[in-house]
């Protein structure tokens, strides 16, 4: 259900969506389950250490990047970790899947004939990993990763950037994210409608997002 704070998208005041792929439209179990539990068990195997002492040394190590656009990238994780991610995450593709209801939503716009761009974080090679596995980009008219922009969402840049190649009116968009921060840095852009989705993980309790209109998932943002 939407939550009481979110009102519907005003459809008729939107020519273009653009809309994040991690926990918006597939499913952000995978993300957490590589990046907790496979990630940290490799390295301490790899390092000689109990899977709790190298969850917590990673878990420092994400924390001080998050937001950045290294904290994306597998190349970077690759090298620091000394683990290949991309092969890891072929390894584990099995789990990645969409969140319940996004293909329907995803319809949907088509259906209503506007404009989709999947617009995401993802490093190049985790979105052609994901897309293989799941088809996420035949469902949308463009797809564009920030690292093509060499800035993450999080970033006025990346917005400056994007909207230079990717033609778009601030005032007749819809921006969809579970990130507060990205969502922040979208409506600080001119962005007209920004809506956060407060169960990005299928396997946990609804997030919380202040300051913006909310849904649980994009399934409930149709009309």
């Amino acid at each position: 259900m939407l939550n009481l704070a979110g009102p519907i998208i005003s459809w008729k005041h939107v020519d273009t969506v653009l809309i994040d792929m991690d926990g918006v439209l597939l499913d952000l179990s995978f993300d957490n389950f590589f990046w907790r539990k496979i990630i940290p068990a490799k390295y301490a195997k790899l390092h000689g250490l109990s899977e709790t002492v190298a969850q917590e040394k990673l878990m420092l190590r994400y924390k001080e990047l998050q937001g950045k656009l290294a904290w994306y990238c597998i190349d970077h994780w690759s090298d620091d970790l000394k683990l290949n991610i991309r092969q890891l995450k072929i390894e584990y593709r099995e789990r990645i899947q969409f969140l319940p209801g996004a293909t329907d939503f995803l319809v949907y716009v088509r259906k209503i004939q506007k404009r989709i761009a999947l617009v995401t974080n993802a490093h190049p090679d985790t979105l052609a990993i994901k897309s293989k596995q799941t088809k996420v980009s035949g469902f949308v008219d463009d797809v564009f990763s920030s690292h093509n922009f060499n800035a993450p969402k999080e970033s006025k840049e990346f917005w400056h950037r994007f909207n230079s190649v990717y033609a778009f009116d601030p005032n007749r968009s819809v921006f969809i994210d579970d990130s507060v921060s990205v969502l922040r840095a979208a409506r600080d852009f001119g962005i007209s409608q920004t809506i956060g989705i407060t169960c990005p993980d299928s396997t946990l309790p609804a997030q919380k997002i202040e300051g913006f209109c909310s849904a649980d998932g994009v399934c409930n943002l149709i009309i």
